[in-house]
């Protein structure tokens, strides 16, 4: 059983750098931290169900799984570094 969620042990990592892209962008757009904090912890449920009913049906698909997460947080980190260049170059004015 060990070796079956070793596969998934990127995920849990992709996943936590996500949270922590999510909640850096959530402070750059000003949004309210209260509400963050429980969208955060509902998608941490939502994610943890997911992990612990899906996983079964899931493991022939880890590699795609693994892929897609890897791509939607490479995604995600150059939209917060594109919408925060008018900010860098305000700053040399």
């Amino acid at each position: 059983m060990t070796s079956e969620i070793k596969q998934f042990s990127v995920l849990l990592i992709f996943g936590n750098i996500e949270n922590l892209i999510l909640a850096a962008q959530g402070v750059a757009a000003h949004v309210n931290p209260l509400g963050l904090a429980i969208l955060s912890l509902i998608a941490v449920v939502c994610w943890l169900s997911i992990g612990t009913f899906g996983t079964k049906i899931a493991m022939k698909y880890a590699r795609y799984i693994n892929f897609i997460g890897g791509l939607a947080i490479f995604i995600l980190g150059i939209q917060a570094m594109m919408e925060s260049i008018p900010g860098i170059l305000s700053f040399f004015h």
